[in-house]
């Protein structure tokens, strides 16, 4: 029982360093980074493209964003909807950090980029987005910060060196209850018999995945990604998850409660889709054997 609990500590202190090198890149990234050049980018014909683009960065930011000029009629419904699905979170910087799952990264940028301009598309080509105005965007409003954090007033020091470490110390705490939780689930219940019933088979998988993808925490793609690299769900199963996981821009979605019915449709909508997408690809798995 303690090996277990000794050695999640283990694998957790050999990702920590990965994870801080690669969240001090993603600052450097952020704050040269603006959301949008120009408004034609956001409200032109590749909108839902470059929307999707930006959402693949590792953070949630962009969704925010994406929620706020939403919510502003400054882009359209497949715009954010591109956003949110190729959002991921934390989940790529995992799967780098592990190594030996990093080449999951390549199939699953491409498919949730692949859904993310597919849905962004046909949502702006079927709905009317009547409450959007082709209006100019303001410099302040488009800057994306990980998970709404604000870079304003801090020293470079703060930017770059603090704010990662901090950054990586939470992930990794996550990540330590995740592996010591696993590790005892496989301790007590054994690996055979977990193997025999991964969380519901991949039919099942997808719809709790994706509701755990919904949670407005970077918590929800460390579990999700977490869970698949210890083998505990299919690879469908994760993309769904990480289809649904566009972080705090649910949240900033439900602050507007004159448009809570809408808002809540296009949360349905998102889940409904990483579902199918999760489905899917566990249905094309389970025929090629």
């Amino acid at each position: 029982m303690w090996d277990t609990v000794w050695d999640a500590c283990l694998d957790t202190l050999k990702v920590v360093p990965f994870i801080f090198i690669i969240y001090v890149l993603i600052e450097l990234l952020e704050h040269k980074t603006s959301f949008s050049q120009d408004r034609e980018r956001l409200q032109g014909d590749l909108a839902p493209l470059i929307g999707a683009a930006t959402g693949i960065v590792p953070q949630c930011g962009f969704s925010v964003m994406a929620a706020k000029l939403y919510d502003k009629g400054l882009i359209r419904t497949g715009t954010l909807l591109a956003v949110f699905l190729a959002t991921s979170d934390e989940a790529l910087i995992i799967l780098l950090s592990t190594g030996s799952h990093a080449s999951a990264i390549v199939p699953l940028v491409a498919i949730k980029l692949a859904v993310a301009v597919l849905v962004g598309y046909a949502a702006n080509l079927i709905l009317p987005d009547s409450g959007y105005a082709a209006k100019s965007l303001v410099k302040e409003d488009v800057h994306a910060f990980s998970c709404g954090r604000e870079h304003e007033g801090k020293s470079e020091l703060e930017l770059y060196l603090a704010d990662p470490l901090l950054h990586s110390l939470k992930i990794s705490l996550y990540l330590l209850i995740i592996n010591i939780v696993l590790g005892c689930v496989i301790y007590f219940v054994g690996e055979d018999r977990i193997a025999s019933l991964i969380i519901g088979g991949p039919y099942l998988q997808p719809l709790i995945t994706s509701a755990i993808g919904l949670i407005p925490n970077c918590a929800s793609s460390v579990i999700i990604t977490q869970t698949y690299v210890n083998g505990f769900m299919t690879f469908g199963s994760c993309v769904a998850g990480l289809c649904a996981n566009a972080g705090l821009g649910f949240v900033v979605l439900l602050k507007n409660t004159k448009k809570l019915g809408r808002n809540i449709l296009l949360i349905a909508a998102i889940y409904a889709i990483s579902v199918a997408v999760g489905i899917v690809i566990n249905s094309v798995a389970v025929l090629m054997g």
